[in-house]
């Protein structure tokens, strides 16, 4: 019996069941049976097959990694037989065959500890193992000399340091096998204060930090304790025993001070820990003031302009500034970002634009070679609006990391989603763990929500006098971005342009065109980057994205948006044979019946569809009814609010409801259709004229 090294419950062996997926395991059995699903095991490649990857897990088992559990096509992947990587037991077959998946951890440090699963299927740790070499090393009779005949005696090794590693590439820290003692406490009280940004030139010597603990992680080994100064953040590993809490009184938002030797591991500057206290009254109230002086001044936007001259942009230049800096914060104060986004083209370029922004911010700040990946997170949404769903998610995963890894509350950004009133039931209950979170949408955006909200930047709240014609998600988004990192402004200039499907503003197809993209490089951009969107099935994919907008010339983009024409083309082909023109009240609309004449799980997708239709006929509207949704396309004519007020009075039993801002959709019961149907028209007519 012993105590699982993650969370301290009694188990037999190292791992409770509960943390079975946070550890990596060596294998050392013989049989597939002997494996555990869901563990992650560390294996070497073998070899390819056209249908995936066989990875050898341990030296007697064999596995298959489907080309369908990878992100990326098999031919990119940078692997060769011999390489070792980290793989997840999906499953154990009666015939032995191993099904395995992919480990987005692939540094043994981005897991919270290693354990060998022995032939007889015991758990042991590495030190374990290790302390048995050394006993037996020191067990063993010294050689005789060979000119004397005589036994020479021979110095035992120290012991060696605690290695252990801990999730997300946290910890993975070497610390001294003893907690400090009172003499290295007054060595390290003795010494000048330095800062984190200062400690790469101070590698092997003992320094003396003070700041706030921004996170406590548990490893196998030590405690790895996470401390942000007005310079940056550095780990520092305290060791007590193997899996036992180091300085338990030290929690997370502490103000502190830290001594012990800087040292580097795995390339990441860490610092090893001797002493650690607890700041009080006027000491504490220095070094916080001190931070905050330092954040403050640092948050603000370095430089203050827009991308180009847009009237709808400098209407809310005040929201965009405050924006930025409330992002820019994040990242001094090492919180966690999460930004949310639509899954379409704009909220791929809008989302895609604030990334290339903060990674390098996160890069600078942090000592850790992982830390974007740790600190920053984009994930589509299902929907075009912040709704219980999605809040449900992000709280359930934010107090898991929360309780789990001790991790801060992150600031949530909305771009192009989440700028209507159906998302406030998601601020709520965001808003019961305290939360932060900006909204970044265009001209549909609701005033309700800017009490719900730290931060909103819509054109709509600046007032009617704004143009709004000129203005997307991705506009703003990107505007916002380069006040968040001015170092990246040049790769964002072309991004406005991009965003737009039709009459691109001169403005911003200059600026596009000065940067080095020309109409055609912006619309293969566009159709790509939409094509992606759909496939990606709510992934961020940062890197495909990232590729497609910043760092493809061209041949990526051209070969996307091709097969992003030849599917379009086919669903208008037959969309235009069922298409009806109707005269209502004078104006011609146009309906499609989406449930019947679009290909449901096809690309492109019946609202994408709708636009480019719209795009092409010369009328005033255009409807798409489906079984239970009707969508408008109108060039900003109609009021969908307004429309679903009017079918709602027509038909009071269809149970119409509105979802987003002016270009949302309605639902309706099925049952209802034809009456909705036929209500929608009587009402765009009326609006018509």
């Amino acid at each position: 019996m012993g105590n699982c090294i993650i969370c301290g419950k009694p188990v037999d062996g190292w791992v409770c069941e509960f943390h079975q997926e946070d550890v990596a395991f060596e294998f050392e059995g013989t049989s597939p049976s002997e494996l555990v699903p869901p563990r992650y095991y560390r294996g070497t490649v073998d070899g390819y097959a056209d249908f995936g990857l066989f990875v050898d897990i341990g030296d007697h088992v064999t596995g298959l990694l489907h080309r369908s559990e990878l992100d990326s096509r098999l031919e990119s992947l940078d692997l060769e037989p011999g390489d070792s990587v980290y793989v997840q037991v999906l499953d154990v077959r009666d015939n032995g065959n191993v099904d395995l998946g992919w480990s987005i951890r692939q540094e043994p440090r981005e897991f919270r500890g290693e354990i060998i699963q022995t032939a007889d299927g015991e758990q042991v740790l590495p030190e374990e193992r290790n302390d048995d070499a050394d006993d037996a090393a020191d067990s063993t009779e010294p050689e005789a000399d060979s000119e004397t005949d005589t036994a020479q005696p021979t110095t035992a090794p120290s012991p060696s340091p605690v290695e252990s590693t801990s999730e997300g590439g946290a910890g993975a820290a070497t610390a001294t096998a003893q907690p400090a003692t009172d003499d290295a406490a007054d060595a390290t009280a003795e010494l000048n204060r330095t800062t984190v940004d200062a400690i790469g030139d101070q590698v092997g010597s003992l320094v003396r930090l003070e700041g706030e603990i921004a996170s406590v992680r548990q490893t196998s080994g030590p405690t790895v304790f996470e401390l942000s100064d007005e310079t940056g953040t550095v780990e520092c590993a305290a060791f007590e025993e193997a899996g036992v809490r180091a300085y338990p009184s030290v929690e997370t938002g502490d103000m502190v001070s830290l001594g012990g030797e800087v040292e580097r591991r795995r390339g990441d500057l860490q610092v090893e820990t001797e002493a650690l206290e607890i700041l009080e009254g006027e000491e504490e109230a220095t070094v916080e003031a001190r931070l905050d002086a330092a954040i403050e001044q640092e948050a603000r936007p370095t430089i203050v302009a827009p991308l180009a001259e847009d009237e709808s942009v400098a209407a809310v230049e005040d929201d965009v500034v405050e924006a930025a800096t409330t992002i820019r914060r994040a990242v001094m104060e090492a919180r966690p970002i999460v930004v949310r986004h639509s899954a379409t083209a704009d909220g791929y370029i809008a989302g895609a634009a604030i990334e290339r922004a903060v990674l390098p911010l996160i890069a600078e700040k942090h000592t850790r070679d992982d830390a974007v990946y740790h600190y920053f997170e984009r994930r589509p949404l299902e929907g075009h609006v912040y709704d219980m769903d999605a809040a449900t998610g992000d709280v359930t995963s934010m107090l898991e990391a929360r309780d789990r890894h001790d991790e801060q509350l992150p600031l949530v950004v909305l771009v192009d989603a989440g700028g209507t009133r159906d998302s406030l039931d998601g601020y709520d209950l965001l808003d019961i763990y305290g939360v932060d979170r900006l909204v970044i949408d265009d001209s549909r955006a609701d005033a309700e929500i800017v009490d719900a909200v730290s931060v909103a930047v819509s054109p709509s709240l600046a007032g009617d006098q704004v143009d709004l014609s000129t203005v997307t998600s991705s506009v703003l988004a990107a505007n916002v971005a380069a006040h968040v990192n001015d170092d990246v402004r040049g790769d964002l200039e072309h991004l406005p342009a991009v965003s737009f499907w039709g009459d691109v503003p001169e403005v911003y197809a200059e600026l596009a065109a000065s940067a080095g993209y020309d109409e055609t490089a912006q619309s293969e951009r566009r159709e790509a980057v939409s094509l992606e969107a759909y496939y990606q099935s709510y992934k961020d994919k940062r890197e495909l994205i990232a590729d497609l907008l910043f760092d493809d010339d061209g041949d990526l983009a051209a070969h996307v948006s091709e097969q992003f024409r030849d599917k379009l083309e086919t669903e208008l082909e037959a969309a235009r044979v069922n298409l009806t023109t109707e005269d209502v009240d004078g104006s011609a609309v146009n309906v499609l019946d989406t449930a019947a004449f679009t290909h449901r799980f096809n690309f492109p997708t019946a609202i994408l569809l709708l636009e480019e239709l719209h795009r092409r006929d010369d009328v005033a509207v255009t409807l798409g009814v489906d079984e239970d949704e009707l969508h408008v396309r109108d060039g900003d004519a109609i009021d969908v609010r307004e429309l679903g007020e009017a079918v709602r009075k027509a038909v009071p039993s269809a149970g119409v409801h509105v979802v987003g801002g002016r270009d949302g959709y309605l639902t309706f019961l099925s049952g209802e259709r034809d009456a909705v149907r036929e209500a929608a028209l009587e009402a765009v007519g009326e609006r018509l004229n």
